[in-house]
């Protein structure tokens, strides 16, 4: 039996990904520890993981910064990603590892796992070896490993092979780098600094590659290519969905096969505003030969505030384990979970997502064939019914995506995240026990 710490930052679908690992290590009898804020106390405990509250410094409600800071409302573009870099990831990283650093002289454990945007474990990973235990981050949103294959992450810019994609790639590092992120740079170096003595050795962003290990929750199908990819890497397929309790709506027999089954959602939460992705595809699709499905994501039904067409379904919640054998279609604003699960059944996509992670994850799905990328997070209708249209009617989306999917369904990510732990274990040679701190 092994002790492991996870550590991630206060975001719902973070917290809900690394839940699904902590559940796998308690399930092989390790002993699990999960920092992270206390709004998520009674979760990590329903799950049977030893909570651990995050100091209020570095408590940030990520799912609502424009409440916590009304600042950043109205934000866009660069200085947008500016300020998040700085005020919800960078900023919070000392008391993060303070933290940390407090629970491990308490309780030592064999690794600290961690998700990429919890800073504290890049802040950890600096310091020497022998005065921690390994880190390894855990890849719940696209790969952001640095390469001179791939553009900076967080642009959307899919792989151009050959020398000018390499050329691009790093002018357009220079650029982020050193003109929009310089700043947040300075910043993550000076605190790296004051905290353990050194700067962070390489861009923010970056510091997930220079782990101990770092599994990545997909396959390689659905990943850019990289001839430099660090041997840390480990590519484990997705996580497992999460059992589903949701029960079916009183109309679910309308799902019989007669007519295309075409599901749209915003998730559960970027969806207070239908108006970016929902509506546009219900007046899209109204009175065409498809059947719309439309998951609310929690929010009351009539939150839509629309007389519904014939053709169209909606749901609070449903069951994606029975829902998703009948989709053909997934209409989405790109949240790597959904995306992944939909793959996984070989459904072929429409995306409409550009902030955060999202943006990469609808380059992804254009970049591999499987669905069509709106490149954009507001969808206008004639968007949604063209692409709609095109996936349905061009075989290859579909089978780009069965493709992806039948690795999917070929992986699994708990073997995979049981050998990348067991191979940290070997390489540092020792215990938790032998590790004084």
């Amino acid at each position: 039996m092994s002790s492991y710490l996870l550590t991630c930052t206060p975001a719902h679908g973070h917290v809900l990904s690394l839940l699904q690992v902590a559940r796998h290590l308690l399930s092989r009898g390790h002993e699990v520890s999960f920092l992270t804020s206390s709004r998520y106390a009674e979760r990590v405990a329903d799950a049977g993981a030893r909570f651990l509250a995050l100091p209020a410094e570095a408590d940030v409600d990520l799912d609502d910064a424009d409440g916590s800071f009304p600042e950043r409302a109205g934000l866009t573009g660069p200085a947008a990603l500016r300020f998040d870099m700085s005020t919800l990831f960078v900023r919070p990283g000392a008391a993060q590892l303070a933290a940390v650093r407090a629970e491990l002289d308490a309780h030592p454990v064999d690794a600290v796992l961690t998700e990429p945007l919890f800073v504290g474990g890049a802040l950890l990973q600096l310091m020497p070896v022998h005065e921690r235990p390994p880190v390894v981050v855990l890849g719940i949103f696209p790969l952001g490993v640095r390469s001179r294959d791939t553009a900076p992450f967080g642009l959307g810019a899919a792989p151009i092979p050959g020398p000018f994609g390499r050329l691009r790639n790093a002018a357009l590092r220079v650029i982020a780098e050193r003109a929009i992120f310089g700043g947040v740079q300075k910043e993550a170096d000076e605190m790296a600094r004051r905290t353990v003595g050194r700067e962070l050795g390489g861009f923010v962003l970056d510091w997930a590659g220079r782990a101990d290990a770092y599994v990545q929750f997909t396959v390689p199908e659905f990943e850019y290519p990289r001839a430099d990819l660090p041997a840390t890497v480990h590519f484990a397929g997705p996580l497992p969905a999460a059992t589903s309790t949701a029960g079916v709506p009183e109309w679910w027999p309308d799902l019989d096969g007669s007519r295309p089954v075409v599901h749209v959602t915003q998730g559960t939460i970027a969806n207070s505003d239908f108006g970016q992705l929902v509506l546009p595809t219900v007046t899209a699709l109204a009175g065409s030969d498809v059947l719309v499905v439309v998951t609310t994501g929690g929010r009351p039904v009539d939150a839509l505030g629309i007389t519904l067409p014939d053709n169209v379904r909606v749901a609070e919640y449903l069951p994606y384990d029975r829902l998703l054998p009948l989709v053909d279609v997934l209409v989405t604003n790109g949240g790597y979970g959904g995306v992944q699960q939909a793959l996984a059944h070989g459904i072929p996509l429409v995306v409409a997502g550009q902030t955060e992670d999202k943006v990469e994850v609808s380059a992804r799905v254009g970049w591999s064939g499987a669905g069509v990328n709106l490149r954009t997070t507001n969808a206008t209708p004639v968007q949604v019914s063209r692409a709609v249209e095109r996936v349905l009617s061009e075989p290859a989306f579909r089978a780009n995506a069965e493709r992806i999917g039948a690795a999917m369904r070929d992986a699994d990510a708990g073997r995979a995240l049981d050998r990348a732990l067991a191979e940290v274990s070997v390489g540092r040679g020792q215990s938790r026990r032998d590790v004084r701190r």
